[in-house]
This record gives structure tokens, C-alpha cells and sequence, in this order.
């Protein structure tokens, strides 16, 4: 099937390439200044990545510091004025040895370019020159000109630990200033809402080496949101009939072998562990014991769709310089499920999860999202033929058409069973964040020999819908904590109310309002510190408390309490049922407000 892209898609396919290009250039820009610098600098790779680019540098026993980025940047602009343009120059293996011979970074590349074929080209742009595939602006000396360096890191060369470590200098650069001073915002607004920074000062959970990186132990106020969160998405999955079940964290490596993820997923997977004489893996995903469920007894096709959900820890493996925080872990939940359907019912289980997925980042304060179609790409290996994967796009495309929900299409973003729709989603600072999945697969249900006997009692194939509306519960968690700053609506704040006496004679009246929070099931903790109320409020605001109850003479004689919100807004004394009722309704109907 011909997939076909909409005059929109072409349009930020285009932004999206010209960035690329602009970035890619400015880093041969920032290479040059360093060079004037730094001249027994070597340069070793200096690509554009999603926000930006860097450039890894070893500098020998030279130490440069972000004190050193104002003179970079000077001396950028000032040797962009006379790049006019890229000339490109395609040389011979030995032609680009000797230009880089006191280099070994870039003389490794080439070697490795030449062993495979590729031609080897240079770039150069006033005196710079570099070894470089291509992609660039056409006016570098009027199109680079919005540009900030950003920060260092230390990088091994070719991301191999045995290897070197190199300098690793990133930047940014964008088409307009506005567009510039956006993004710095953002990124100086994004430190302070950094999960792993708020995570330590809210108590959220720990990540350390004692017990290993990317393994997250939730304490106990983290563990209330995510409980929350869990017992949310159980609630709405069994309205709309699906079934969980609970399935062991390991299984044997055959179950992995046959479903294809050990010769098409292996990179992602723990070694096997011997377990009386049978290798096993710890599981990386749920969909060949969610098969084992659908195979355990006879299906019909009046049980269809069958729908099989779990809250499922699962294991992959991460480089340890790609962890960070709860954003990439290497033991994480999923809020998983796989629907068995009839070819005829795949598109509407395609929509009824879309609608759901909907729902639900409605109900977390999330309305601007997009959606990536992931199809396959002529590089990558996948499960299936032709036939199958036409179908299984087919179905999908017919879904978000019928669903009229705007798309862009990916290549080479499928799953290597079958075609994926990924929700990216945009938080409170505009950044946007790869979250639920929605998958249509024709090739596990073959290859493991599902069957359901249809309405004239034949044997028939049944297909799967893989879906993950949050994706990883840890990573969704850590959109929210950036998203809200710590601020989670009441439904999810670890401490609803903090009850706040003025003095110590109001203790007893405090400990009667705390019991009738706690009996209506509201989380509430009670401030008994010889403080004075000044404080109190202080330290409840910077715990992110929903609620403050003021309890002192007047609310002790009149059953009162005086509610304040951590944002700072008094709501004046109110009889303790009232207030009792409407967080209530706060918590019932789950108010998002960022």
C-alpha cells in the first residue's frame, strides 16, 4: 500500500530538514572558531540533533570551561561574515588521509567510510574545511546568525566506554531570534522543573548505585502518584471490557525466539540466565505472554475482541549514557494491553483506543498532541511479507482517517511486527514528548498460530492491537512532574492537605479535622512544629501541598477551617463540610489545571 503525505506533512518535513541543515552548518562554524583557539584541537564528529547539534573535541591537556563560550561565539560571528557558501569537494581515501593525517578520529572515519564503499567528500566555507556527507544552508553568511552554545560534556569517542573521552560541546541555533529566546526560555524554565531535581525535593523516588543505574525505587509520595495513576487507567481499561491479567517477569528464550524479538529486538535484551539447564530472559515486553493467555483455551469469534491488559514491569537494556532519570530506565511499567480481534474489527478497536487514549491525556491536562504514523523503511529487517504489512497499514490508515485524526508519516518508525501510531505529545513549556502507541499486527497472531473458529466454523487468523497509552508509567511521570512543576492536580498530589494549627492550644481541634480528612479518605498530614504559622505555610508551599487548613480560635469554636491553596489564594472560613465536599468533587472529577 502507497502512502501517500498530506501538504502539511511535506511542509514540516521541509522545517524540520532545513533546521537540520542550518544546525549541521553552525557546527562547522563552531568548530572553525574553536580551531582559531584551540589550534592542536582535533575534531572527531559534529552532527545535528533534535534540539540543536555538538561537536566532539579532544582539546589533549587544554581545558575549556563555559567561561569560554562568550569569545566562541564572538569569534563565530565574526568568521561568519565571510562564509558565503559551502564548496564541496569529493577527494580519494588517500587525498582525505593526508588532510586529516594528524587526526585519528577523522582517519578512522574515512577508513571506515572506504571499507564500506561511500565516497568521501569535503566542505569548506572561508578557511574551514571538513570531512562531512553534506547537508547544508546556501547563505551560511546570512542565514547562521541566531546561534548560543549551550554546555559541555564529556563524551567517549564512538560511544565506547574502552575508548577515549572526549569534549563534547553543545549548542543550538535557530532560524530567527524570536524562535531563539523561545527556546532558551524554555530550557531556563526546564531546569527548574527538572523531574530528577524535583523527584529528590518532593521525595518522589531514588536512583543510585548502590542498587543501579536506570532502576528506580519509588518512595513512598511517588509511589502514591503512580498508584493513582495505575488504579486510574485499570478503572477506564474495565469499562471498556478489557480483562488484566498478571504475567511472570521472565520466561524462556524460546518464547522470545519464536515471537522474533531475540533476532530482530536482541540489542534491547538482558543476556539469558541458566536456569536448570533452559536458558531464560527477563521480559521486554508482555506481547508473547499476552498470546499465551489468548491460546489457553479455544476461541470463537462471539469472544471477540478479547482484550488483555497489565500493568507490566519490563526490562531493556539502556547505555548507561543514555539514562536519565525517568525519562530513559532501564526497568520501567507499562500500562500494556493486546486486543485479539477479526480482520473486520481491527479498525474500530484501532479507534475505540484512540478515543481512549484521548480521554485520558484530556484527563492529565494534555489537549495539543500529534500523531506519527511509523511505517517500515527499506533498511531495517522486519517480521512478515509484503502482503501482510500492506493489510496491517491498510488498517491503520483507514483508522486515523475514519478517526479524522491529523497524521505524519515516519519511515522506519514501525515496530518490526507491523505499522505504529505514536502520540507526541506537547507539555506546559511546549516541548513535545513521544508517549502512547497504538499498534496494528498481522504477523505475531501467524507465527504463533492464533486461531479463533468464525461464525460458519472455520478456523480463521485473528489480528493484534498493541497499545501503551502512557507508554512507561516512569516516563510519563516525569512529563507530568516537568509539566505541572511539581504541582500535580489534587487527584494526584501525594499530600492533599496539611492542617496548620497557630498555636499549640489548637492542637486538639487540629487532630478532629484530621480524622474526619482521613476518614473521608483524603491524604492529609498535620503540622504539630512549635513554628510559627509563617513558616508553616513556607514549607508547605515548597512541598507542593494542595491544600492548607488555618486552624486558631475562631475555626476551633465554630467547627470552621480557613482553606488556603499553594498557589497562595485564601478562600475565606468555611464550615469543614463544605470544604470536605468540594475537594471531594476536586478529587472525583480529577481537575487538571497547569
Amino acid at each position: 500500500m502507497k502512502i501517500t503525505r498530506s501538504k502539511k506533512n511535506t511542509e514540516i518535513e521541509k522545517d524540520k530538514l532545513y533546521l537540520e541543515h542550518l544546525r549541521h552548518s553552525c557546527s562547522h562554524l563552531m568548530a572553525a572558531a574553536i580551531l582559531e583557539f584551540w589550534p592542536q584541537a582535533k575534531r572527531a564528529l559534529g552532527p545535528a540533533i533534535e534540539d540543536g547539534f555538538y561537536y566532539d573535541i579532544d582539546f589533549g591537556n587544554a581545558k575549556i570551561t563555559e567561561e569560554h563560550f562568550p569569545k566562541i561565539e564572538q569569534k563565530m560571528r565574526e568568521l561568519a561574515k565571510d562564509w558565503k557558501g559551502f564548496k564541496k569537494q569529493i577527494v580519494t581515501k588517500s587525498q582525505a588521509v593526508k588532510t586529516f593525517k594528524e587526526n585519528e578520529y577523522k582517519v578512522e572515519l574515512i577508513n571506515e567510510f572506504s571499507k564500506k564503499g561511500q565516497s568521501l567528500t569535503l566542505y569548506k566555507s572561508g578557511d574551514f574545511s571538513d570531512l562531512c556527507r553534506g547537508g547544508h544552508v546556501v547563505h551560511p553568511n546570512q542565514e547562521i546568525a541566531h546561534f548560543k552554545l549551550l554546555s559541555i560534556a564529556g563524551a567517549y569517542w564512538r560511544g565506547n566506554e574502552k575508548n577515549k573521552m572526549l569534549t563534547r560541546i553543545y549548542a543550538t541555533c535557530f532560524p530567527t531570534k524570536e524562535k531563539l529566546e523561545k527556546y532558551l526560555f524554555q530550557q531556563d524554565e526546564a531546569k527548574k522543573r527538572d523531574h530528577r531535581k524535583l523527584g529528590k525535593e518532593m521525595g518522589l523516588f531514588t536512583i543510585n548505585d548502590q542498587v543501579g543505574q536506570g532502576l528506580t525505587i519509588w518512595l513512598p509520595n511517588g509511589s502514591t502518584i503512580r498508584r493513582e495513576i495505575e488504579n486510574f487507567m485499570v478503572a477506564e481499561q474495565e469499562k471498556l471490557g478489557y480483562k488484566h491479567v498478571y504475567s511472570p517477569h521472565i520466561g524462556q528464550k524460546s518464547l522470545w525466539e519464536k515471537s522474533g524479538h531475540w533476532a530482530l529486538y536482541r540489542e534491547k535484551m538482558y543476556s539469558p540466565m541458566d536456569v536448570d539447564g533452559t536458558e531464560y530472559l527477563v521480559k521486554p515486553m508482555t506481547c508473547p505472554m499476552h498470546i499465551q493467555t489468548y491460546q489457553f483455551k479455544s476461541r470463537s469469534y462471539r469472544e471477540l475482541p478479547l482484550k488483555i491488559a497489565e500493568i507490566a514491569s519490563v526490562y531493556r537494556y539502556e547505555k548507561s549514557g543514555e539514562l536519565n532519570g525517568l525519562l530513559r530506565v532501564r526497568a520501567f511499567t507499562q500500562d500494556d494491553a493486546h486486543i485479539f480481534c477479526t480482520p473486520e474489527q481491527a479498525v474500530d478497536e484501532f479507534i475505540s483506543v484512540f478515543k481512549l487514549i484521548q480521554k485520558i491525556y484530556m484527563t492529565f491536562g494534555f489537549t495539543d498532541y500529534k500523531v506519527r504514523l511509523g511505517v517500515r523503511s527499506k533498511k531495517e529487517k522486519y517480521l512478515g511479507n509484503d502482503s501482510l504489512w500492506k493489510g496491517a497499514e491498510k488498517k491503520a490508515v483507514e483508522a486515523l482517517k475514519k478517526v479524522g485524526s491529523d497524521y505524519f508519516v515516519s519511515e522506519g518508525d514501525a515496530a518490526f511486527y507491523g505499522p505504529k501510531a505514536d502520540f507526541l505529545i506537547k507539555d506546559a513549556l511546549g516541548r513535545e514528548w513521544q508517549c502512547g502507541t497504538v499498534q496494528v499486527d498481522f504477523m505475531l497472531p501467524e507465527r504463533f498460530g492464533l486461531k479463533y473458529i468464525d461464525q460458519d466454523g472455520k478456523e480463521k487468523t485473528p489480528v493484534m492491537v498493541h497499545r501503551a497509552p502512557l507508554g512507561s508509567i516512569e516516563r510519563f511521570l516525569a512529563i507530568l512532574i516537568e509539566n505541572y512543576a511539581g504541582n500535580f492536580p489534587t487527584w494526584l498530589t501525594p499530600v492533599q492537605v496539611k492542617i496548620l494549627p497557630i498555636s499549640e492550644k489548637h492542637l486538639g481541634y487540629a487532630r478532629t479535622v484530621l480524622a474526619r480528612l482521613k476518614e473521608s479518605g483524603i491524604r492529609v498530614e498535620l503540622d504539630d512544629r512549635n513554628e510559627r504559622l509563617q513558616a508553616k505555610i513556607r514549607d508547605s508551599q515548597m512541598e507542593k501541598v494542595a491544600y492548607m487548613l488555618i486552624v486558631g480560635d475562631k475555626e476551633m469554636e465554630n467547627d470552621l477551617v480557613a482553606p488556603r491553596s499553594r498557589t497562595g489564594k485564601n478562600f475565606g472560613t468555611q464550615k469543614l463540610d463544605k470544604f470536605v465536599r468540594n475537594i471531594l468533587d476536586e478529587i472525583k472529577n480529577k481537575k487538571s489545571e497547569v
